[in-house]
């Protein structure tokens, strides 16, 4: 596993996802949500709309503009339009540091 710092915990507000690049092709939202930590890819499968302007609630996160869901965990599609999931991935605190790994995926659905 590589990981990679994105952020400090000091960033984060509970349920308030912060847009971050992981890398040049790599955005993630993570969110901080009933004190678990979530890497998930910040595009909805169903358009080019970020997720981490949407709203977060019982452990996942809505696309704002066609009202989709994914689960913060796994990346499951919850509702339509989507038909597809988005990609999680492994993240950690290393102190303060909120780290990603862009190399690996946490999917199971």
């Amino acid at each position: 596993m590589t990981f990679v710092t994105v952020a400090e915990l000091s960033e984060l507000t509970d349920d308030l996802p912060l847009a971050v690049d992981v890398d040049d092709e790599l955005t993630v939202a993570i969110v901080r949500h009933n004190g678990a930590l979530y890497a998930i890819e910040d595009e909805c499968s169903h358009g080019n709309v970020p997720l981490s302007e949407g709203d977060v609630e019982d452990g996942s996160i809505e696309c704002y503009l066609h009202g989709s869901r994914f689960d913060l965990a796994t990346g499951a599609v919850l509702n339509l339009p989507a038909t597809e999931p988005v990609r999680v991935f492994p993240v950690r605190v290393d102190g303060d540091l909120i780290q990603v790994d862009p190399e690996s995926t946490t999917t199971d659905f």
